[in-house]
């Protein structure tokens, strides 16, 4: 049976009613009555993922008091959300959020398509970049100069080649942030550091704590864990993290890990400022949950002002010795997703911890490329490669969106400040339904519901920055089709077939 995982307090779900903009009615069209319009206002909050699903509400009594309704309204308004699936309840726990059982959710991850597989597909799929050249082939090169002293060794390193975790230990030095080689672990890839933290911290049945929303990969990690996910709405607009939320969770449902990606988050792109950073490291050091910092996004700011210096200090800044925060960082979103290196910053014990786990998991992580990714950082290369790369992403991002406020001006998003990602409202429209549209229009897109748990986020879709151009403009045309076949059920004008297009 379902279990609430958090609480929403009436006076704050009084605030978020309250904060809801209010559509303007048709012709003719009469406003519902007080218990619908309260029902409605509830079920938009849980699908776009502004108040969780597995959320506790309010006792009636209390919530009519912070409206100054009846209280028979708010009971009215219960039932009705029950009966469509959007509310639980069982005598002596209380009600709680859901979504209906039928609701087309589609959880997986974001499975990257093989080039040769896509034809005329225009993929907005999975927010890569193809490499910064020449950058990958003199990396690649200086790796194979460096490698004939580790063909002599068994190749294993579980912890990662000793030169390439100091290097990385010294980047968090310069940065502020004492940093010891062994607090430090190459894994293979950020996921492989998050799936080694996860079994590691949080056993079958054990509570995640996630922003909402949040990676759609890492969810579905974690679902495929055994973790139960309890969900943390995001603050209004680009604003980073709503602490008084984060504290409510943390203090009531005690997870035992807690992931969050602070730097140009992955969908919204939002970026968490320094009190914020600081203000969650402290609740989640008072709660005992284990912070993991993801910050593959860090150093993809495409603003001048945040390349100056005004970037917030890293989550782990904040606790340095690594005991609360375990930081994962990668080269696969600032360099190229096709070089599987990541990295665990942690505390020495942890880190010994995750190192003796690997034994039954990977074992270790490819020579070559690690002796590449070293080369980059002792050469200077990696700053030349992400300079090319943040300059491609700010190309690309103002590319699409000035096509998207072109092509379908009804679509609401906010500009990111960096990162690689757009979070857009969809007019309305089911995500999840232009998706399936889009691939009869020619463009693959990831729907809302996939960045959310259980259900939320329905109105949304995720447009990375990963085409520029007149290609930016070719995925605006094929969405607004897609968007004019949601609307008419399929049997609008709108081409079902792609045009081939040629960049």
């Amino acid at each position: 049976m379902t279990q609430w995982t958090s609480a929403v307090g009436a006076a704050q779900l009084a605030r978020l009613l309250n904060s809801q903009q209010e559509r303007p009615a048709g012709p003719g069209s009469r406003r519902p009555p007080a218990y619908r319009a309260l029902a409605d206002g509830i079920r938009l909050l849980v699908l776009e993922g502004r108040v969780p699903v597995a959320a506790r509400l309010p006792a009636e009594r209390e919530l009519a008091l912070a409206l100054s309704v009846s209280r028979t309204t708010v009971a009215a308004a219960y039932e009705a959300l029950r009966g469509e699936g959007f509310l639980e309840s069982r005598r002596g726990a209380g009600s709680w959020t859901a979504v209906p059982a039928g609701n087309p959710v589609p959880a997986r991850g974001l499975e990257p398509l093989p080039p040769e597989a896509l034809g005329s597909m225009i993929d907005l799929g999975c927010a890569s970049l193809p490499a910064p050249e020449p950058w990958l082939t003199r990396a690649v090169q200086g790796a194979l100069e460096e490698l004939p002293p580790y063909a002599h060794t068994h190749g294993d390193y579980p912890a990662g080649l000793p030169a390439l975790r100091a290097m990385i230990a010294e980047r968090y030095t310069a940065r502020g942030i004492p940093t010891m080689p062994e607090q430090i672990m190459v894994t293979t890839g950020a996921m492989g550091a998050i799936d080694a933290i996860c079994h590691l911290f949080a056993g079958r049945g054990e509570r995640i704590a996630v922003e909402s929303p949040s990676y759609a990969n890492i969810l579905q990690l974690m679902r495929e864990a055994g973790a139960r996910l309890v969900p943390v709405a995001m603050a209004e607009g680009l604003a980073g993290w709503d602490m008084d939320r984060w504290r409510q969770v943390l203090r009531e449902a005690a997870p035992r890990l807690a992931y969050v990606v602070a730097d140009f988050h992955n969908p919204t792109g939002a970026l968490a400022d320094e009190d914020q950073r600081r203000r969650l490291v402290d609740a989640a050091r008072a709660a005992g949950t284990v912070l993991v910092a993801d910050e593959t996004m860090t150093e993809l700011w495409l603003e001048e002002e945040l390349g100056g210096g005004r970037m917030p200090r890293r989550v782990c800044a904040f606790d340095p010795a690594g005991s609360t925060v375990i930081t994962v960082g990668s080269a696969s979103k600032a360099f190229w997703a096709g070089m599987r290196i990541g990295w665990v910053r942690a505390a020495p014990d942890i880190v010994r911890s995750l190192v003796a786990a690997r034994a039954y998991a990977d074992l270790g992580t490819p020579v070559l490329e690690q002796l590449a990714v070293n080369w980059l950082f002792s050469t200077g290369g990696w700053e030349q490669a992400v300079a090319l790369r943040r300059a491609q992403a700010r190309e690309n991002r103002d590319a699409l969106v000035a096509a998207l406020r072109q092509t379908l001006p009804d679509w609401e998003f906010s500009v990111p400040q960096g990162g690689l990602t757009l979070w857009v409202r969809a007019g309305g429209l089911s995500g999840s339904r232009i998706a399936e549209a889009g691939e009869r229009t020619g463009v693959r897109v990831p729907s809302g519901p996939r960045f959310g748990v259980d259900g939320a986020f329905e109105g949304y879709v995720r447009l990375p920055f990963t085409v520029g151009g007149a290609v930016a403009e070719e995925a605006a045309v094929r969405l607004a089709a897609a968007a004019r076949l949601v609307e008419t059920g399929g049997t609008g004008t709108a081409a079902e077939s792609p045009r081939t297009f040629v960049a």
